[in-house]
Order: structure tokens, then sequence, then C-alpha cells
């Protein structure tokens, strides 16, 4: 039986921080898993530059609550979802992932978790498992699942290379010349497409 693995930034929703970064006027935050790979050194280097200009929780959650999914996504993952069981798995967190995942119709994520202070100040995170998208996927191979995987990051290349099909989509230049031999599709119909000759259908 397989399970598709999905990325969700960059894939079926904007880049949230992204969307921070051109709302509070604070370009360093456009910096994403895209261009650094160590998850930790960038979720720190955030939380410094937000505790500088005294931005919390709050300000990024008005921020998300007027951000919509990418042109297709939920009709991507509607049709998706009528051949395949999906789990969108995210290094973003449950504040933040929640109003987006409603515009979605609620599929299962994981990822992980804020930690807040009671004046809103974002004090620090705590990830669900280490490598969580390389893990999750290890986790469901060892249960009898056969994994098909996409994702656009650093973050992804993990779980993409572990699983019986993986797909980048809509990554960097750079991570497609790194790596040629990963599959690379721009398009929802393409990935579909992908998917379902991965599972032989």
């Amino acid at each position: 039986m397989y399970i598709t693995c999905l990325d969700v930034e960059g894939v079926l929703v904007p880049e949230i921080w992204i969307a921070f970064a051109e709302a509070s006027g604070i370009p360093e935050l456009k910096k994403t898993t895209r261009d650094e790979p160590d998850y930790d050194k960038l979720m720190n280097w955030r939380l410094g530059i937000l505790k500088e200009h005294g931005l919390g929780l709050k300000e990024i959650q008005e921020t998300i609550a007027k951000i919509d999914p990418l042109p297709g996504a939920r009709e991507f993952l509607d049709e998706l979802r009528t051949f395949s069981q999906v789990i969108l798995i995210s290094d973003t967190f449950t504040q933040f992932a929640t109003p987006l995942m409603e515009k979605l119709g609620w599929p299962t994520l994981f990822c992980n978790s804020l930690e807040v202070a009671e004046n809103g100040e974002i004090t620090g995170f705590k990830m669900r498992v280490e490598q969580s998208k390389l893990s999750t996927v290890k986790a469901l191979q060892s249960i009898g699942f056969d994994t098909i995987a996409s994702g656009d990051s650093y973050n992804d290349l993990g779980m993409i290379q572990a699983s019986k099909a993986g797909f980048l989509f809509r990554s960097t230049e750079q991570i497609k010349a790194d790596h040629p031999e990963l599959p690379a599709y721009e398009t929802y119909g393409e990935l579909l497409a992908a998917i379902k000759d991965a599972m032989n259908m």
C-alpha cells in the first residue's frame, strides 16, 4: 500500500516566512530551507530577528490569515487523495499551519510546535523528531507502506531519496543541478501523473 508524503510550503502553500518578510518589511526573513540546509540554524536565526524587532506569534498569524494555498493546490490534493493516502510532512509549526490546513480541506499534517511565552514572544521550537521528514518516511516503511515523496527544498531530499519514488516539485535551479537523478516537475498535473505512474496505475 502506498502513502504519498508531501512537503507543504512551496508545494501547496506559499512560503510563510517569505510572506511575513514582505508584510513586516524585514527582507532577511526571506531566507528559507531552499537557502539554508541546517534547519536549527535557520530557525534560531529567525527567532533572533523576531526578538530584535519585538515581533511575536500574533503578528505572524495575522500574515498567515491572509495567505491562500497556491493556485490549483486544493484541487491537486483532492484528486491525489482519491487514489492515495496522503500525509503532509512539514518543518512548519502547528500554530502556523492550522488556518492553511482548513483552506486545504484538513489533510493529515505532521509538523512541529513552537514554544510561546504568555506575551506572545516565540521563545523556542520543539521538533517532533530529528530529521522529521526522513524519520517519518522510514517509520511508515517499517510498518509495511511504500512511500512516494515530493518537495522543493534541501530538507525534503532525505524523504525523496528514501522513498520508492521521489520527485522535486518547483525546486530551485541549484537543487535540481545538484540532484539530476531526481525527476523535477513544475505543474500539479505532471506531479499527479508521475505519482500515478509510480503506483503503476
